[in-house]
């Protein structure tokens, strides 16, 4: 009996601690997904103090999971030779959230509130396009700690964070439910967990590459639609304070706003990318002044190895 071929040890960094948003890698791990596409995967998990994306541009990681398009594009406009080939989530997570009953329970409100509690990197990223898109000022930001106290005990203010997080925490510390505000659907449309790797790996081995795309997406599918508890555990084991609750809140919350699976998703498979979507929030950051007109930012992006259905026939 012939012995079975040996698995490619491959080497994916994520961009923070191990959480639900990861949810579908440590799933194709955990079922052995990765194993069936011929794959060995050591998940590193990002940090504050860690350089995944860095030690994936030298070569020292095979894959690294990006945030939104915005770091792709820069890295095409200061000639790093890197390239997204899936983007796992049709909508960044990236929310607003305010206090009820207090005038600001729309997005347009939000223009209102002299308190928007934002972090630097939120600054120079979604609220540029906040400001050209919306009419939002510099002088209404506040410098956030991501600490929520300020925004608990300011009820006129309002505060960044994720919508498959910071709502249940606010909940839980003050005891009331915050008006959430998913920017991706009030137009700001970047994909965000996405696959990176080097332009070289996608040269060299693109059939690697083909691979740990496609698992990745089974994986996706078997974490919001099948037994997720294996992949839970794993992702405790790399992050302690992880609970079960926030799991569990994490993956309602992504299935609720089609985080993971909606738009180009449904039709094209989990990780879908277009050039339609790219041009548009491409367009979008030049309007906010992050990016100049003439950018090639197509050099970011390959569509070569989604779009392909993969996952598709597992919907019950």
């Amino acid at each position: 009996m012939a012995s079975a071929a040996p698995l490619t040890e491959v080497t994916f960094g994520t961009n923070w601690i191990a959480q639900a948003e990861h949810g579908g890698y440590y799933q194709a791990v955990a079922d052995g997904t990765f194993e069936k596409y011929g794959l060995k995967v050591t998940i590193v998990p990002g940090g504050p103090r860690a350089a995944n994306r860095m030690l994936m541009t030298v070569g020292k990681l095979d894959f690294y999971m990006g945030g939104s398009m915005i770091q792709a594009f820069s890295a095409v406009e200061k000639d790093i030779p890197t390239i997204v080939v899936a983007a796992h989530f049709q909508k960044e997570p990236q929310i607003l959230m305010s206090h009820p009953g207090q005038g600001l329970d729309r997005f347009e409100d939000l223009k209102k509130s002299n308190d928007i509690l934002l972090s630097k990197d939120g600054v120079a990223t979604f609220f540029q396009w906040m400001k050209a898109e919306y009419g939002f000022r510099d002088e209404q930001v506040k410098p956030f700690g991501f600490n929520p106290a300020p925004f608990i005990a300011n009820k006129k203010s309002v505060q960044q964070g994720y919508v498959t997080a910071e709502p249940l925490t606010i909940e839980k510390a003050a005891g009331f439910k915050p008006n959430v505000f998913l920017l991706a659907d009030y137009g700001f449309s970047t994909y965000s967990t996405t696959v990176e790797t080097r332009r070289d790996v996608v040269e060299k081995t693109p059939d690697l590459v083909q691979r740990f795309v496609d698992a990745s997406t089974v994986g996706w599918h078997n974490y919001l639609y099948g037994d997720n508890a294996a992949a839970n555990v794993l992702i405790k084991r790399d992050n302690p304070e992880m609970t079960d609750e926030l799991l569990a809140y994490s993956v309602v919350k992504m299935k609720q706003y089609g985080i993971v699976d909606s738009g180009d998703a449904a039709t094209l498979g989990i990780g879908a990318m277009t050039d339609a979507r790219m041009k548009d929030f491409f367009d979008k950051m030049v309007k906010s002044g992050l990016f100049k007109t003439d950018l090639d930012y197509r050099k970011a992006y390959t569509l070569r190895f989604v779009n392909k259905g993969v996952g598709l026939n597992l919907k019950k």
